[in-house]
């Protein structure tokens, strides 16, 4: 399952750097597979933010069709271009909210874990909140998500090591590595939705 959650999960950060609407959707079995696999090895966080992300491919594929049918109504794209990025502007209200909501979160979500007997109950809540914000932010089509995505998914890399879920650590590796790429994709192609 872990192989099959790897291939999936990398036509999903694909999918997810050029903004198709088709991420949603291997989200939605990708988030299936890797919840089989967190459940099995004990790492109930990991299994909720799944959880979490199967839900989240259905509003975000909502939102990013309305987002693209509205940038696509405020620009004129006369050079036919599909490479153009849907962008909200990140209000410091909902960064102030983000933040409180990923440190209170991960303090909660470990006293969670530590009483179901996580055996990385700080770290896998951390990676649990902060990717919960990340694709809350992802959902919106936040530029910054990918900033969010690059911290999660370098320690959800460091879980998945230290549980020797080697197939794990390595999508997660890729992921680290695409949103480098993406954080610079989105900023190159990007166009702020008025």
């Amino acid at each position: 399952m872990q192989i099959f959650t790897l291939v999936t999960g990398v036509a999903y950060i694909v999918l997810e750097i050029r903004q198709k609407n088709f991420m949603w959707v291997v989200g939605i079995v990708t988030s299936l597979a890797a919840m089989w696999v967190f459940f099995r090895q004990g790492l109930y966080a990991s299994f909720a933010l799944n959880t979490y992300y199967l839900i989240t491919s259905f509003i975000g594929l909502w939102h990013w069709k309305r987002d693209g049918n509205v940038l696509e109504a405020q620009t004129e794209r006369k050079d036919g271009s599909s490479d153009v990025i849907h962008l909200n502007r990140l209000s410091v209200k909902t960064l102030a909210v983000s933040a409180v909501v990923t440190v209170a979160g991960t303090f909660a979500l470990a006293s969670l874990m530590e009483v179901l007997e996580n055996p990385m109950s700080y770290m896998d809540a951390a990676v649990a909140v902060l990717s919960a914000v990340a694709t809350w932010w992802l959902v919106r089509s936040y530029l910054h998500q990918w900033t969010l995505f690059i911290i999660a998914d370098t320690l959800s890399t460091l879980l998945c090591l230290s549980q020797q879920l080697w197939w794990m650590a390595a999508l997660y590796l890729m992921y680290s590595l695409a949103a480098i790429y993406g954080l610079i994709y989105w900023k190159r192609n990007g166009r702020y939705i008025i």
